[in-house]
């Protein structure tokens, strides 16, 4: 069990990583950070499959790639895609309060029958303080026009998400025997080709933006994305789901609030404040008790 929530505690932080990424480059649009991110992990799950064929490709049956399919266009392209446009409308702090209630909701939704809803009482209030006192904080800072359209992708991406990770716990525990190394470079294949009608929503001079100074840094930022907050983060997700109560992997996902803020003052080369800094240690303090209810 504590190998399986550090797995999703890592998980939170390499994912944590895409709510600042995408700002450094902003001669992209947010379809073609897409784009890269995806195109990079659908490329390591092909070459994955290829070097683990012959062990492998009988679990690589119609109703597994099927499944892979949407689940994977559901929790990784439509998600980040509506993720992308909302940090960049809505700013990162908005946009991460809205996607750290996502805990909220896969632990009620997800809570398994023998775990009373008392015992995780604490743990949600925790988080709901912390979501508050960070609502306060971001509240009076500016926004643009695009805010609104930014705040209804940010909603958007939550709903995706949430569902995303109630439906591939739910899954996984029906497939005890799948491996988690076939099952995420599944998602990495239903992934790619979910990316390829991208290409025909990219902005033109696409390819001439790639030879220019952002160039390097959007193939370094997608190789960072695709490689750990795509494949990697995924691996330790579905190991984190496939054998935790899908109530605690939804607390879990707080740590992807956590690193995104954490990530976000960096960028912004600031500190917290203080009820940023009392937010954080509910945040922490939630997903401590709600271990604490699962043991």
């Amino acid at each position: 069990m504590t190998r399986s929530i550090l797995a999703g505690l890592l998980a939170g932080a390499l994912w944590g990583l895409v709510f600042v990424l995408p700002r450094l480059i902003p001669a992209f649009s947010s379809t073609e950070v897409t784009l890269g991110r995806y195109s990079v992990y659908g490329l390591i799950a092909v070459f994955a499959c290829l070097s683990s064929w012959r062990s492998h490709r009988a679990a690589f049956t119609p109703a597994l790639l099927g499944q892979a399919l949407w689940l994977g266009l559901l929790g990784n392209v439509l998600y980040f895609t509506l993720l992308v446009f909302a940090v960049r409308w809505a700013g990162t702090g908005l946009t991460g309060l809205i996607i750290g209630t996502i805990p909220i909701w896969v632990m009620l939704l997800g809570r398994p029958k023998h775990l009373s809803f008392v015992a995780i009482v604490p743990g949600l209030l925790c988080t709901l303080a912390g979501l508050w006192l960070m609502h306060g904080a971001v509240a009076g800072q500016q926004v643009g026009s695009q805010f609104n359209a930014g705040l209804l992708c940010a909603l958007a991406a939550l709903l995706c998400w949430t569902a995303y990770a109630i439906l591939n716990a739910r899954f996984l525990q029906r497939q005890p025997a799948l491996s988690n190394v076939v099952w995420t470079n599944a998602l990495g294949l239903a992934t790619l080709l979910g990316t390829l009608p991208l290409f025909l929503l990219s902005e033109p001079g696409f390819l001439q933006r790639l030879n220019s100074s952002q160039g390097l840094a959007f193939i370094a930022i997608s190789l960072a994305m695709g490689g750990g907050a795509s494949w990697l983060a995924t691996w330790l997700w579905n190991r984190a789901s496939q054998t935790l109560p899908t109530s605690l992997t939804g607390q879990l996902i707080v740590s992807e609030t956590l690193f995104a803020l954490a990530y976000g003052y960096a960028y912004e080369q600031r500190w917290p404040g203080g009820m940023e800094w009392l937010a954080v240690a509910l945040f922490v303090l939630g997903i401590s008790l709600s271990i604490r209810a699962h043991r």
